[in-house]
Formats: structure tokens, sequence, C-alpha cells
């Protein structure tokens, strides 16, 4: 078994070696590193029948405690996926914060700007997951909605030679509108994963490369209710008006719209029985990213983000529920 030290020496010499390879190219700076900028999460989990009705206790549930936040999920699911992936966060100085740093570095990534808070706890989800897989989920933000622009300013020489950068919505929407203008300022491939759902300027979609909302984050942002194909269509070219080149909404079992370059594509999901769907966005962007990092086209993406994000629901918890490269079918060595 590799050892966590030998995953992130590699990480090093890979890093240098594609920083080399890519420094006559000032459009796109490392093409196939990413940085993964959100949330890092303890996920308490209860397995139950039914989700509960106010006022009601359920008895007889299954715990599990997992490690979570999409920031994380997402950062994972792309390093196990063969991303080259930069996770920077903040977690609290406690036994959740600590052994979150060492989880990521056992996964491979590189961990030199996560901040630890001396004086806000890590982020907490209290998750309850029914017979059904459908789930509530309620969030603590803890540390993550402490992660301020000042944070970022050790990482911004690291940031700016970025070849794709994802974002979520479980830290400050200042955090990242700070993040965007700096990405659209040196030509970085922004991703942003619109999750948790949330009015955004259109300032700051305009410089936004990639969306990718699902039903209800779409409906935040377009006022379209998404309940078939024409209109997550609707929703997309909406989006799109806004300055967005690429509009990916996410439909769960029903796979994913691409609206790319003009052209719309329906992706179909592979065909799975579903345990527990939370991760299945945070795997969806954490696999489209390395897709693009490797140079896949767009609908390609798509295609290997629904593959495991299928595969993702079939398991329950959050970062353990991600696949490993080997798991997908007709990918990429």
């Amino acid at each position: 078994m590799t050892s966590p030290k030998s995953v992130r020496t590699y990480f090093s010499i890979t890093y240098l070696l594609n920083y080399i390879r890519s420094s006559t190219n000032n459009y796109w700076k490392v093409s196939n590193s990413i940085i993964v900028i959100g949330s890092s999460n303890t996920d308490m989990v209860i397995k139950a029948d039914h989700l509960p009705a106010p006022g009601e206790t359920i008895l007889g549930g299954t715990f599990l405690m997992n490690a979570g936040g999409k920031g994380a999920n997402q950062a994972v699911a792309a390093s196990r996926l063969g991303g080259l992936v930069t996770f920077i966060a903040k977690t609290g100085n406690d036994i959740f914060g600590k052994r979150a740093l060492e989880l990521f570095n056992e996964e491979g990534l590189e961990t030199s700007f996560i901040i630890s808070d001396p004086v806000n706890p890590s982020g907490v989800a209290l998750i309850t997951v029914d017979k059904n897989a459908e789930n509530c989920i309620v969030v603590a933000s803890g540390a993550n909605a402490a992660l301020d622009p000042k944070d970022l300013y050790n990482a911004e020489s690291t940031i700016e030679q970025a070849g794709i950068i994802l974002l979520q919505l479980e830290i400050p929407v200042a955090t990242i509108e700070y993040i965007v203008m700096l990405a659209a300022k040196n030509n970085i491939r922004i991703v942003l994963n619109p999750a948790p759902a949330r009015t955004l300027s259109n300032d700051l979609l305009k410089h936004v490369s990639i969306i990718t909302p699902n039903e209800t984050e779409a409906y935040m942002l377009t006022d379209v209710r998404v309940v078939d194909d024409d209109t997550a269509e609707k929703a997309a070219r909406i989006l799109h008006a806004k300055g967005i080149s690429t509009v990916i909404i996410t439909l769960g079992e029903r796979g994913a719209l691409l609206l790319h370059q003009g052209i719309v594509s329906r992706v179909n999901s592979p065909k799975v029985t579903a345990v527990d769907t939370t991760a299945a966005g945070d795997v969806f962007n954490g696999a489209l990213v390395v897709a693009l990092s490797k140079n896949k086209n767009m609908l390609e993406a798509v295609q290997f983000a629904c593959q495991a994000a299928a595969i993702c629901v079939t398991r329950m918890g959050a970062q353990s529920s991600a696949p490993y490269l080997h798991e997908m079918q007709n990918t990429w060595v």
C-alpha cells in the first residue's frame, strides 16, 4: 500500500513537472492542476425508515460518522479519480479539524493552505437518510463561515497557476467573489457548484466559466421550476444569457442537461439502486473537473461525472462513497 508520505511526494514532483511543461503557456497555467476551495465538515448520519416530521422522534436508526463538507467531498472525489488537487479550506483547532487534515493527506491532497481556526469550531452536518435514499441535512458551518479573502493571500500565487478552480457555496459569498475575480484576471476556468441554493449577483455569474446547479438551485437562480427537459433547457439558457458559457443542470437519477457552445445535450445516468444520495452532486463535480483537466471534451466530462455519481449513490457516506478511477468504465489511464 502506498504511504501518505509517498503520495504527497509524488504529488509535489508531478505538480512541478506539470508547471515546467506549462511554463510557456500563458493562457491556462498548469493545465491539469485543480484547486478546490470550500468547506470541510464532519457528517453525523442517521439512517432511518423515513424522515422525521416536525416534533417526531424516530427510534431504531443506524448511526454513522463520516468526513464531509461539499468542498472536501469534491476535492477527495477529484483526487480518487486521478486529479492533481490542492484543497483550500478552514477547519477548527479541534479533534474534527485535526482528523480531517489527516484524511486529506491520506487521500493525496495538497493541504498546505488549509487553515486551522483558533476561535471557531470545525463544521458539522447532521444528516438523516430514509429507506428511499432521500436525505435532509442541517449544517453548523463553524470555521467554514470564517474563510475570508485575507485567508487566501498566501495561496494567491498557487491559485494564479491553476488550470481549473472548483467552488461551492458553503463558504462566504465575499470569498467566492474574491476568488472568481482573481481567476477571471488570470484567465482561469471557474466551475461553480451553486450549492446550497442561494441567490447570486449577475456580476459574479458573468465571470463563471461553468455552472452546475441541480433543479432546486436552478430555480433559485432563474425562477424556472425544472420539472422536465424543456424547463431544464429554459433555465440553462437563462443562465447562459447571464454570461456563463457552459451550463450543466444535474437531474438526479435522470442524469444531466448540458448547454455548451449553444448546443443542448442530454446525458443519462447509469441505472443503479441508490442507498444514499448525500454526496452525489459533490462526486459529480469532482469527476467533472478531473475529466476537464485531462482535456476531455465537455460531453465526455459530463458522461464521466454521471457515471461517478451513479457509483457514489450505491454507498453510504459522503467522502467514503466517492469512487476510485479503477472502478470507472471506459476511462483513461
